[in-house]
């Protein structure tokens, strides 16, 4: 599966007052900025164009637009994220994505399903659920996505304390290959893939992605990088600390298809 185009948002002034649990402390919004410059710029010598979104000030986690939408091959679905202090940044998305496709679906009330608990494997989802994704969110998504011939799958993160979403422990690595962390190698639907497990020291690092002929993954993590390119990928290393600060990664801060 290749990519040609991404979409991102800038953060906007107010991104240190979105929602984290991490105790990192606040970010930095200059820093932050210079990062995602150098996040587009990395996706772009992946061979994408990418659409950088203006910033939202009245939602200072929109940065983070992965969990705003899924760009499939054949269905392009609007999330209904679980924090209510995200919620207006639907309309927002959908205007953008619908400059690419001519139909967006959604994900209704009472399901709500953050883009971050999904993880698309070829022609295969595998669906977190998780304190921002419910079981009728999970439910509406597997219909869609079933309706447009893939298939899926769901599992339930809830009680795992470090994994906000499933893509804070899992990466599609392509090839039937996934890099994981150590709470999710045990997970039965993961069983017929080759699993790269991460450390536990550098969990962070499981959420990298998988982007044409390079795999971008979070600076500060030399083991994972180096089981990677070992294995004959090509690393770009970002650096993606104030981000991280605000409970995001590397997959968040774009829309890939």
């Amino acid at each position: 599966m290749r990519f040609e185009h991404a979409i991102t948002r800038l953060p906007a002034r107010t991104f240190s007052h979105g929602l984290t649990s991490c105790g990192e402390g606040a970010p930095s919004v200059e820093k932050a900025l210079e990062q995602h410059g150098r996040y587009c710029d990395a996706l772009r010598a992946c061979g994408l164009t990418v659409d950088i979104l203006a910033p939202a000030p009245q939602y200072p986690d929109s940065t983070f637009v992965e969990d705003t939408a899924i760009l499939a091959a054949r269905a392009a679905i609007i999330m209904r994220p679980g924090a209510p202090s995200r919620l207006g940044e639907i309309e927002l998305i959908k205007e953008a994505v619908l400059a690419y496709r001519t139909e967006a679906l959604q994900i209704v009330e009472p399901g709500s399903m953050d883009g971050g608990d999904v993880c698309q494997a070829d022609e295969h989802f595998f669906i977190g659920i998780s304190a921002r994704t419910n079981p009728e969110g999970a439910r509406q998504l597997s219909t869609i996505l079933h309706a447009h011939g893939y298939t899926s799958s769901t599992i339930d993160i809830r009680g795992q304390d470090r994994l906000l979403h499933l893509k804070s422990g899992i990466a599609y690595l392509g090839d039937k290959r996934l890099v994981v962390a150590p709470e999710l190698s045990a997970v039965s639907a993961f069983q017929a893939y080759e699993l790269i497990e991460v450390r536990s020291a550098e969990l962070y690092a499981a959420n990298c992605i998988h982007i044409n002929d390079h795999v971008l993954i979070p600076a500060g993590y030399p083991q994972i990088a180096e089981a990677l390119e070992t294995l004959g990928y090509r690393c770009l290393v970002l650096d993606v600390s104030e981000f991280r600060k605000m409970d995001g990664g590397l997959s968040c801060l774009s829309l890939r298809f």
